[in-house]
């Protein structure tokens, strides 16, 4: 009876040993087969500002990480700030079309996210910044994470390294409509990009009075 007893309390401690391992590999963040556990994109420009939502530092940063030559400031009366903030997110995306850029939107799931900064592609979106008594709109760049601290790091208003908790960022990202989109270069190719999605993106950047760009992109793609 000692005996089956020592096996029983062995048996315990053997499963009890082995839920705590999955717990500690589920704690380490989001499922990401193939990616790096931690990355950070250092050379991406970072414009320091709240106004406006940070739309026009964003965008700043997003264009100057692809070779333009451009500042907060001059994109204000494109973006039609200060008086239009309730439509930066169609405007970002119309201005950067006019640039001759690709505006791809991702899906609604932070793995997504995590996967085109692993490869290299800064993420701009959209989070809400507050509390349940008070909170706004903030848009911020995605360059970040880090699986083992469980949190992604953001350009977002006065900080160039913001850190954020996974659940903390997810909660808040869905908040403000879980918007987020890459913008490339026509040749630069999401990670794991889905075709027609792209020419979706090249279609809309023709609309926009750029076809050259739009068919750079288009041949990106081997259309």
């Amino acid at each position: 009876m000692l005996r089956k007893s020592n096996v029983m309390t062995r048996l315990l401690l053997a499963c009890s040993l082995m839920a705590g391992m999955a717990g500690c590999a589920s704690n380490n963040g989001p499922a990401l087969p193939g990616l790096a556990d931690r990355v950070e994109l250092n050379g991406v420009p970072f414009y320091r500002g709240n106004a406006n939502q940070s739309g026009s530092m964003v965008l700043a940063s997003m264009l100057s990480q692809q070779g333009i030559t451009i500042t907060p400031g001059l994109l204000d009366p494109a973006l039609k700030l200060p008086g239009e903030t309730d439509r930066l997110q169609q405007n970002i995306t119309q201005v950067a079309r006019e640039y001759g850029l690709l505006v791809y939107p991702l899906d609604p799931q932070l793995n997504a996210l995590l996967a085109q900064v692993a490869a290299g592609n800064p993420v701009l979106l959209r989070y809400s910044e507050g509390s349940f008594l008070w909170s706004q709109p903030r848009y911020a760049l995605l360059v970040g994470y880090d699986r083992f601290k469980r949190h992604v790091l953001l350009r977002s208003g006065m900080n160039r390294r913001l850190p954020m908790d996974f659940d903390s960022f997810a909660s808040a990202w869905k908040s403000a409509g879980s918007w987020a989109i890459l913008v490339q270069q026509p040749n630069q190719l999401p990670a794991r990009v889905d075709r027609q999605r792209w020419l979706d993106a090249a279609r809309e950047t023709a609309a926009a009075g750029q076809e050259p760009a739009a068919a750079r992109a288009r041949k990106a793609i081997g259309s």
